[in-house]
């Protein structure tokens, strides 16, 4: 199969789909790969380590004109014209991102492939696992810099002073990303509150970081009562494929403390906080009601490097499965098929089509 690697053009995202060593895998496999010219060098690839591994260094029109393309973010408007009836395999939120890029990929007749939507044998999500522990690691550490008063935060900083808590962190959300964020927050020594849609996960949350953390169920009443003395909220609520819940109100903002800060990571699906709007990481941050908002859509490409080992490292075999079979490889492993959200001009993700009220143009990918 013709593979291209595009360079990615959002906001100062620096990741890429592949690295050297994945180029030799599927070179090894007797694919023929196209590598857009310096699409890895802000994550320490070079042109050279590519052409080592036996990729062919192109233009963007070249990378783009293959049978499977390969990206990290969602395509820009400016890529639109660069859509074709090839298979495009990267992350896409389109519940919540522009609608212009479902109705690009519809008229193209793209076959579109989430990393978002793709589920692992126990229903998992393994390729959206591992930016979300990078996001969630980031919450922590990105509130705590903006909670600094020359930034206009409260002045609060998190952790421990000389045996003393200092600091409450809020975590609406017990996933991956919540898991992450409440086990730095408790390595710091701050106070930490995670809800949860599900009592059950208060045992393995515990499993995973240290006991001192206080278990909610997520109700907007139990949030509410926690937001008037909160330091930090991070929203990391996931409705897979469909846009994320507002369990944060505007009121709920409003009555947060002067200076605090919000993280909400469910930015790209249209975030969990009513007051939330997608930022970049060259414009991260906005206040409203006082409190300092960040939602940047593109998390972890501050961390270039670790992001694209750790997702490299995931989407290679399903890379490899799509460069040897084709949508065969969908067919053949369902849970590789639920990440198709478009195919031959038409919605094949429910929650996705549903969310964008686009039902009439659904039918489940056969």
């Amino acid at each position: 199969m013709k593979i291209g690697v595009v360079k990615e053009i959002k906001n100062r995202e620096n990741r890429i789909a592949l690295t050297p060593a994945g180029a030799a895998a599927l070179v090894r496999a007797g694919h023929v790969l196209h590598v857009e010219h310096d699409a890895g060098q802000h994550s320490g690839f070079s042109d050279g380590e590519y052409a080592r591994a036996g990729a062919r260094i192109t233009g963007a029109a070249e990378a783009w004109d293959v049978e499977l393309v390969l990206k990290v973010k969602e395509p820009l408007e400016s890529e639109y014209p660069l859509l074709g009836r090839q298979i495009l395999f990267t992350y896409l939120h389109l519940a919540g991102v522009s609608r212009s890029l479902t109705d690009a990929l519809l008229a193209h007749r793209t076959t579109a492939v989430a990393y978002e939507t793709v589920e692992d044998t126990g229903g998992r999500l393994p390729l959206l696992a591992p930016m979300s522990a990078v996001a969630g690691n980031m919450s922590i550490t990105i509130g705590s810099y903006y909670l600094a008063r020359f930034n206009g935060g409260r002045g609060t900083q998190l952790g421990t002073v000389l045996g003393e808590r200092h600091g409450k962190v809020v975590i609406i959300g017990d996933g991956v990303v919540g898991t992450h964020a409440a086990r730095v927050a408790a390595g710091l020594g701050t106070e930490v509150m995670v809800f949860g849609r599900n009592p059950e996960h208060e045992q393995a949350l515990r499993a995973a970081i240290p006991p001192e953390i206080q278990f909610r169920l997520s109700t907007p009443e139990h949030i509410a009562a926690e937001l008037p003395d909160a330091d930090l909220v991070v929203g990391a609520v996931l409705l897979r494929g469909d846009r994320a819940p507002h369990v944060v109100s505007e009121a709920m903002v409003r009555s947060m403390p002067p200076g605090s800060v919000i993280v909400d990571v469910s930015i790209d699906q249209g975030g969990c906080i009513a007051t939330s709007r997608p930022t970049s990481h060259s414009d991260p941050v906005f206040a409203q009601h006082g409190v300092i908002h960040y939602c940047v859509t593109n998390m972890p490409g501050a961390y270039p490097r670790t992001s694209t080992v750790a997702l490299t490292h995931a989407t290679l075999p399903y890379v490899l499965e799509l460069a040897e079979h084709g949508l065969d490889a969908a067919r053949r492993d369902p849970g590789l098929g639920k990440g198709i959200n478009t195919h031959d001009g038409l919605l094949t993700c429910e929650p996705v089509a549903r969310a964008l009220d686009l039902m009439d143009r659904y039918r489940p990918f056969v």
